[in-house]
């Protein structure tokens, strides 16, 4: 029998989650098909009603996308560390009557950093804009990386700085303003996990961020040169990329997570990657 995956989100008309999950089957040659679902927004409760139908009916996990990736995690049986830290998931997985969460989303993108874009970051001093359930997501894996220095930085500092003491013990992160970045010198990684470049706008970061031999990346995808990625053209970076990479990762690692196998990525990423300029 085949089994059943599915994407929900709302909207969810942009996804690209059942083409890249299909062409992962096909490559690994696993019996399953992969469905979006646009989730109800009201009533509260009927986000989860529609996960559990999914499951009851032999759905076997999903991938769950804005705005629910907070309800997904809320309605979990269990959660991982990364989820528990994001307050936020990003796939279930329906087992013995019981939902498990996970979140891959910064998995995913420290796989696209140093791997595909060939960027280890041992040793290096990155800089996270954004505090919000995207950065939360990635904070464990870029530490697990071995940074000399992460810096968080967010419009509400009191919020960056209560994750900074939360994950202390893990390695070198401190969360500061904007305003305190002129002072901070230069990151040889910024990444942009703010929501800004999805409304055309730029956070205020000074090009004095930037590393001339330094990369940055952007989260969203398919938006080619963001304000942000423009930004660190203009100042010299001589590496960036948006989060095409990422989502095709984080993909990866999900369905290695269900199916037992990870596919390739690299002709997924090529397919998808829109050009920047």
């Amino acid at each position: 029998m085949t089994d059943r995956y599915a994407v929900i989100g709302n909207p969810i008309g942009h996804t690209k989650s059942p083409l890249i999950h299909g062409l992962f089957a096909e490559e690994t040659g696993q019996d399953m098909a992969y469905t979006a679902i646009e989730g109800p927004l009201e009533p509260h409760e009927a986000f989860a009603e529609t996960v559990r139908a999914f499951a009851a009916t032999g759905g076997r996990g999903m991938n769950v996308t804005a705005p629910f990736k907070l309800k997904a995690f809320a309605m979990a049986d269990q959660s991982s560390e990364r989820a528990e830290l994001a307050g936020a998931v990003n796939a279930l997985k329906f087992e013995d009557g019981s939902i498990i969460a996970e979140n891959f989303d910064g998995i995913g993108l420290v796989r696209d950093i140093e791997v595909n874009l060939g960027l280890p970051m041992a040793g290096k001093r990155v800089l996270m804009l954004g505090a919000g359930g995207a950065a939360r997501g990635a904070l464990l894996p870029f530490l697990s990386a071995r940074p000399i220095e992460l810096v968080l930085v967010n419009r509400h500092v009191d919020k960056a700085q209560a994750l900074a003491a939360q994950l202390s013990a893990r390695g070198p992160i401190l969360a500061c303003g904007y305003g305190d970045l002129e002072a901070m010198g230069r990151f040889d990684l910024a990444v942009n996990a703010t929501s800004a470049s999805l409304t055309g706008d730029l956070p205020p970061v000074p090009p004095s961020v930037f590393s001339h031999q330094g990369a940055a990346y952007e989260l969203a995808y398919g938006k080619r040169l963001t304000p942000f990625l423009r930004l660190a053209r203009n100042a010299g970076v001589c590496t960036f990329a948006d989060g095409v990479g990422m989502l095709v990762e984080q993909a990866a690692e999900a369905f290695d997570w269900w199916r037992g196998v990870r596919p390739e990525t690299r002709a997924v990423i090529d397919r998808l990657t829109v050009p920047l300029d």
